[in-house]
């Protein structure tokens, strides 16, 4: 369980801390906390039980109207104010020493104009942009001066910085576009989000999430760990995994998924990005021990 973290989102749960936290953990990876106290016994906390920090950026919340760093936005405005956000925010962040901060990409996101994409979550409009409307070669040209800057603020303060897949179009899963940057700039590395990725799957007859995780868990440093249960709309999100919930009730098919992670990356971290008061104590050793079990020897009943 050396590789395991749990989430702390809005506030330092203590409650969540104490059932959830287990020894051994690798650490926790905080997003949007309140105020000062919380991040104060963030650093108390992982200092004094050694455990890593990873942020999910970013660190406090009520600096910016939106949650994600526009960084690909076509207006240079925006675009210039998410560099802008994220440089005033390291100084914050850098007091926490976290091992790696976390970005979401691509955004906006670009979304493939032949798909109902209306159980896509999006906070503002300004969160998304159709590829009709954004060319391949913008995509490139913007993604790459994303990555210099990213290395060089990782190299600047001592983080990984991590790139967690939104919802992906034609030119991250069709074209070597990405796979091309990742080897430019092998500091920048990736996380999967099995719920995001299993949602486009049911929602974009084009897409197919096992083969965007084989192609990709190897550039991958994290995987955001949780369920969704999608019939003829989501039912249930950010549950937690456990072996009876089966694919043919339209849940993800969590073994398969860790099973190709497994095959490729054997040493990734694994975020349980759950709502563990959703089930019991119980339960929750069940999932544990569950993915430690994919992910070290396999599992005889992988679905």
């Amino acid at each position: 369980m050396n590789r395991f973290l749990i989430g702390q989102h809005g506030r330092f749960d203590e409650r969540k801390y104490k059932r959830d936290f287990k020894p051994g953990f690798y650490g926790i990876e905080a997003c949007l906390l309140e105020n000062e106290e919380h991040t104060a016994r963030l650093i108390e906390e992982s200092t004094g039980r050694g455990f890593q920090v990873g942020i999910h950026f970013p660190l406090r919340a009520g600096r910016s109207k939106l949650r994600d760093a526009l960084f690909l936005s076509p207006d240079d405005a925006v675009r210039q104010q998410a560099y802008d956000y994220v440089t005033n925010e390291l100084d914050y962040m850098a007091k926490v020493k976290p091992s790696y901060i976390l970005f979401h990409y691509p955004k906006p996101v670009v979304l493939d104009d032949r798909v109902d994409w209306k159980h896509w979550r999006f906070a503002d409009a300004s969160e998304f942009v159709y590829e009709s409307a954004y060319r391949l070669e913008e995509c490139k040209e913007k993604s790459e001066a994303l990555f210099e800057w990213l290395s060089d603020r990782g190299r600047e303060y001592g983080f990984t910085p991590v790139l967690e897949f939104d919802a992906l179009n034609r030119y991250v899963y069709a074209t070597d576009m990405l796979e091309e940057l990742l080897l430019r700039y092998p500091d920048i590395r990736l996380c999967l989000d099995t719920g995001r990725l299993f949602l486009q799957h049911k929602l974009d007859p084009y897409f197919d999430a096992a083969q965007v995780i084989r192609r990709y868990a190897v550039y991958a440093d994290l995987i955001h760990l949780s369920n969704t249960q999608f019939t003829d709309r989501v039912q249930c999100h950010h549950y937690p995994v456990l072996p009876e919930l089966d694919p043919g009730d339209g849940w993800a098919p969590i073994a398969r998924y860790l099973g190709i992670v497994r095959e490729r990356n054997p040493n990734v971290n694994i975020l349980f990005e759950h709502r563990s008061d959703a089930i019991t104590d119980e339960q929750l050793e069940r999932c544990y021990a569950w993915v430690e079990g994919l992910l070290n020897a396999g599992s005889a009943n992988e679905k």
